[in-house]
């Protein structure tokens, strides 16, 4: 398993971020980024919170215990699928950071209305992303991230659903 500095070094270059960045966001110096990558020593829990927020993960994928991979539920363990949530996160080589979740109850009705790839219109990427098929692949009972899309211009583009 790789140290916590490893990974926080991983992920900060993953969303073309500096130590410097990272240390302006949180208020502090980059030396305490620096100290925290080459595993001197640790954030505390609070800023431990607030990377994750900046990074847009849950505290257990920062430290490396969770990772999101696609898994399929057994039948008698699945969520209602209402009750779900569909994620989209696009983070483009120039720094723009785009969000969207919505219940999958609102990903049925675009799919059913024939509007999921018009809503999406000028990204390439999610363009080209058949929404029908991962709502299907949710419907049979498989969760996690289920696209993962990364042009050669450096733009990066997950659905996750959980």
């Amino acid at each position: 398993m790789e140290s916590f500095g490893t990974r926080l070094a991983e992920i900060r270059k993953e969303h073309n971020m500096t130590q410097n960045d990272i240390a302006d966001r949180l208020n502090i110096s980059a030396q305490a980024v620096s100290k925290w990558e080459n595993d001197i020593t640790m954030p505390d829990i609070d800023t431990l919170v607030k990377l994750s927020d900046i990074f847009d993960m849950s505290l257990d994928e920062l430290v490396g215990k969770q990772k999101n991979e696609p898994v399929l539920v057994p039948e008698e363990q699945r969520k209602d699928i209402n009750k779900m949530v569909f994620r989209i996160r696009v983070d483009s080589a120039t720094g723009d950071r785009v969000r969207v979740n919505l219940p999958m109850a609102a990903v049925k009705i675009f799919i059913n209305n024939d509007t999921a790839g018009h809503v999406f219109v000028g990204n390439k990427a999610l363009e080209d992303i058949d929404f029908n098929q991962v709502y299907r692949m949710v419907e049979q009972g498989i969760i996690g991230e289920l696209v993962c899309i990364e042009s050669a211009d450096g733009d990066r583009v997950t659905i996750t659903v959980e």
